[in-house]
């Protein structure tokens, strides 16, 4: 009888040797480094945070298909809180209401977190979806077998949800057990998992971005959440291309390759990933400059 095969202890540690990944990762923690580094930061970092929360909510609803100049929706949010887009998409401004929402308390959920991700995600998707769905009740909920399911970057049917139980499971079990990965690593395959499966069919994108956050902020790399890793991928192209504005793979097409489950595909999304938090650690590093230059 052959044996099964050997589950790795930390699976997320064996995904540091893949092409170009430590290189990638390293560069991501330089570069939050100098960001945190920055003397605006050590006379304190809530203003500095809430423009990343901001930008990050700004870029994450761009990433859904719902557009808006930062200054247009500054703007809005000052003058009342109502978010119109200039296109006129009713559900469109209600992703950015979302986002807006969720990035805004991320910081409340930290703790569930790390003692329960399965929990803290419906917390996300609840924050996230809440002017999305018809039925209040289906908030933070599994989606059921047949359930429509939203497809805004166009990568085809997700899986059943007895696969997406098992692999969000999986993934909680990595999350709280522990694993030697960077968080760089880590919270790309958080952002990756969550995309793939869409576990909740509505606003799956906005969830995913936010819990990738989230890890970045737990495990220490960005504790004071004032960089935008979102807007890192926004800048290597939110299309549907095959290259971004770095010659990169695109948004789409990196996530495409993580679906792919090869190694070469893991390692595309990884390093689009860690690009992306190095991009986002320079917009945190404008918002420290334009504070600065006042």
């Amino acid at each position: 009888m052959q044996a099964a095969p050997r589950i790795p202890a930390d699976p997320l540690a064996a995904l540091l040797p893949l092409p170009g990944v430590q290189e990638a990762v390293a560069q991501a923690r330089t570069a939050v480094d100098g960001l945190l580094a920055h003397r605006v930061l050590r006379r304190g970092s809530a203003e500095v945070t809430a423009e990343s929360a901001l930008r990050g909510a700004r870029a994450s609803a761009q990433l859904e298909g719902a557009g808006i100049e930062l200054e247009r929706l500054r703007g809005q949010l000052l003058g009342g809180g109502t978010v119109t887009l200039p296109s006129k998409d009713p559900r469109g401004a209600l992703l950015v209401q979302g986002a807006v929402r969720l990035h805004a308390d991320l910081g409340s959920l930290l703790v569930p977190w790390r003692h329960s991700p399965r929990q803290a995600l419906a917390r996300l998707h609840v924050l996230a979806a809440a002017d999305l769905v018809a039925d209040p009740d289906a908030l933070g909920r599994p989606r059921p077998a047949g359930a429509s399911c939203d497809d805004p970057l166009g990568t085809g049917a997700p899986p059943e949800p007895v696969e997406v139980a098992a692999r969000l499971d999986g993934l909680a079990r990595v999350l709280t057990g522990g694993t030697s990965a960077p968080a760089v690593v880590v919270a790309a395959v958080v952002h990756g998992e969550l995309l793939a499966l869409r576990p909740f069919g509505t606003a799956d994108g906005l969830v995913a971005r936010a819990a990738s956050r989230l890890v970045l902020i737990d495990r220490g790399l960005d504790p004071k959440a004032v960089s935008a890793p979102e807007v890192g991928h926004v800048e290597q192209g939110a299309g549907h291309g095959e290259q971004g504005a770095d010659g990169g793979l695109d948004y789409t097409a990196a996530l495409r390759a993580y679906v792919s489950g090869t190694p070469e595909g893991v390692a595309a999304w990884v390093v689009h990933c860690a690009r992306a938090v190095a991009l986002g650690a320079r917009e945190g590093l404008a918002v420290c400059e334009a504070i600065r230059r006042r």
